[in-house]
């Protein structure tokens, strides 16, 4: 009984994974290939020529490097916006898991009812609030939302909870240690797994940003990727537009591998028990 649930458990982790890597397989394959080969090919083979590296150049130059903008306003939504909510959540979630104050269950009942509603729900009124304060088609109208966590500030909660014993905390007292000084000195490496994993989720939310930018952002000169992706797409689409599917596809490509990078250098961090023996008996 055991072995075949053994064997079903790796049939079902063998389809995943195949049905996770199709895409990225053939996201890489087709950006090798020409506009003409992308149409005479099979999607998932090569095509004759290897187009790699003209399709980059081209991408990084189309229409005077527009795509080079969006990636520079895509990293700067992410590291003003994602590297913020990283910071509030951080200081937060410690503040909630070590220290007691009045309200704290009515604190956690708003941050456990606004991670169940949807960004989507609120796109709409935070539009018109930014609409009333006038930043909308700003950066700003894309950064201020991007800071705030919900689920980021509970999953720094939870984890501070549990990673940084109080015994650690009172020991750094006694040796006259500020507050300040604890939480940076003492609890912040502790935190570390949970501040890596929180900043990953916050950039990967803001990466691949998209409604939001949509209705508040109408200055192509603004886009994020996402945005500007899907108008070459539509481009690409247009009856008498240029054919730019090979751009497209390379772009997304593009568009990804910051990402992989940013999961591989940081997956070191994400490590458990790192007070393990910090505490004697």
């Amino acid at each position: 009984m055991r072995r075949r649930r053994s064997l079903l458990l790796t049939v079902l982790t063998g389809i995943m994974l195949i049905y996770s890597l199709v895409p990225l397989v053939w996201l890489i394959i087709n950006a090798t290939k020409t506009q003409p080969g992308l149409l005479d090919s099979f999607g998932l083979w090569f095509a004759g020529d290897f187009a790699l590296w003209d399709n980059i150049r081209d991408t990084l130059t189309y229409n005077n490097g527009v795509f080079v903008r969006w990636l520079l306003n895509t990293l700067l939504y992410v590291i003003v916006g994602a590297g913020g909510a990283t910071i509030l959540a951080t200081l937060g979630g410690y503040a909630l898991a070590k220290f007691d104050f009045p309200g704290k269950r009515g604190v956690f009942a708003i941050v456990i009812g606004a991670v169940a509603v949807p960004g989507t729900a609120l796109a709409v009124p935070t539009f018109l609030m930014f609409s009333k304060l006038g930043l909308t088609n700003t950066p700003w109208a894309v950064i201020i939302p991007s800071l705030i966590s919900p689920f980021g500030l509970y999953l720094m909660w939870t984890f501070a909870a549990e990673a940084i014993p109080g015994e650690l905390m009172e020991a750094a007292r006694v040796d006259g240690a500020n507050e300040f000084r604890t939480f940076l000195r003492i609890c912040v490496p502790l935190l570390a797994p949970g501040i890596v994993t929180v900043a990953l989720f916050a950039m990967v939310a803001t990466w691949n940003n998209y409604f939001l930018p949509l209705i508040m952002l109408k200055d192509p000169d603004w886009y994020p990727l996402t945005l500007g992706l899907n108008e070459w797409n539509d481009q690409a689409t247009t009856a008498g537009g240029d054919v730019i599917f090979n751009l497209v596809i390379t772009g997304s490509l593009l568009t990804i591998l910051p990402l992989l990078l940013a999961f591989l250098l940081l997956q070191r961090y994400w490590q458990s028990g790192l007070a393990t023996g910090g505490v004697k008996d």
